[in-house]
């Protein structure tokens, strides 16, 4: 069993997901408890969509709402459990997804959401992922259509999430980092999450060229920190995607091994946004291929060793509380 440090840290997970019933097989809120309660002391989390669950009924554009009930009756029933047997930690947020190009009917679905949230809706992922790789999953959602963060209607729509104070939150691959940022510069007013230091590629083409990915990722990181309005979900490094192949190892992989092989890529992250607008993630279960939880929180708290606590506080859990606004 791992040796869990610092093990009285309070941590926010603000990037995991839940789903059922179809052929990603299930990751339920029990599965998401065992992980979560492997050491760390782990007492919130935000959910992040996965389009699932969506409602087969009624007009189209309001279906992704049923994700938001499905997700939201889901955390009712386990924060009643947790407070009978205080286990688990609470799904205090939940990020939704919708199509942002809709122009009025965005204001429907988003209304819709928030009736649905139960209190926990937080805002919208929209990947912009699109890849000119061979993506590692058949499971991966359908790619963005080309050229979506510079349509006048999605940012539009990513406008009207700002209005009403809800997150805009993307993932993509590092090859699309410049769209993401000419987003961020596009609407200012509108706080956005950047996923996975924005998923530095290392198979297919890019399986000989990880330092000039590295590079790459870590100018345009740089960039994106300019915009006040970007805040940065830290992990997501261990899909297959990455090309690290710790998914393919017969033992677990260490806190030690991530440290040494992605330690540089956190820390460059946290230099130029800074801890209060970093927060480490476990894009559970999808990391799970390659890591444990507890191993991978370790890692976490090994970089940050000789870090304030104030930074560690907000990396752990402050900036995820500010950004997703859950309650301490």
């Amino acid at each position: 069993m791992t040796e869990i440090l610092d093990p009285q840290r309070e941590i926010v997970d603000p990037h995991h997901h839940l789903w059922s019933g179809d052929a990603r097989g299930t990751y339920a809120v029990a599965d998401l408890h065992a992980d979560t309660g492997s050491g760390h002391r782990v007492v919130q989390t935000v959910f992040i969509e996965t389009r699932t669950h969506y409602r087969t009924e009624g007009p189209e554009h309001l279906r992704p709402a049923g994700e938001t009930e499905w997700v939201a009756r889901i955390a009712r029933d386990a924060t009643a459990a947790r407070d009978a047997t205080a286990a688990g930690p609470d799904i205090a947020g939940i990020v939704s997804f919708a199509d942002l190009t809709v122009g009025p009917l965005l204001e429907e679905l988003l209304d819709a959401h928030q009736a649905a949230g139960d209190g926990r809706f937080r805002g919208i992922r929209r990947p912009l992922a699109r890849a000119n790789h061979p993506p590692w999953s058949k499971h991966l959602p359908k790619p963005a259509p080309e050229g979506l963060a510079g349509q006048p209607e999605f940012r539009t729509g990513v406008t009207a999430l700002g209005k009403r104070g809800l997150v805009y939150e993307t993932w993509l691959y590092h090859y699309q980092l410049e769209e993401f940022i000419a987003l961020a510069r596009a609407v200012p007013d509108t706080v956005m999450v950047l996923d996975h230091f924005g998923t530095p590629v290392g198979v297919a083409q890019y399986t000989e060229l990880r330092a000039e990915v590295y590079q790459q990722t870590m100018a345009l990181l740089r960039q994106a920190a300019e915009c006040p309005n970007v805040m940065a979900k830290l992990g997501g490094l261990a899909q297959p995607d990455n090309g690290f192949g710790w998914h393919e190892r017969n033992e677990p992989v260490t806190a030690e091994e991530i440290v040494a092989a992605q330690g540089d890529y956190y820390l460059q992250a946290i230099d130029y946004f800074g801890p209060s607008r970093c927060m480490f993630e476990s894009n559970f279960p999808v990391d799970k291929v390659s890591v444990g939880y507890a191993e991978l929180y370790n890692a976490f708290k090994l970089m940050t060793a000789n870090f304030s606590e104030a930074d560690k506080n907000a990396l752990f859990s402050g900036t995820a509380r500010r950004v997703y606004g859950l309650a301490g």
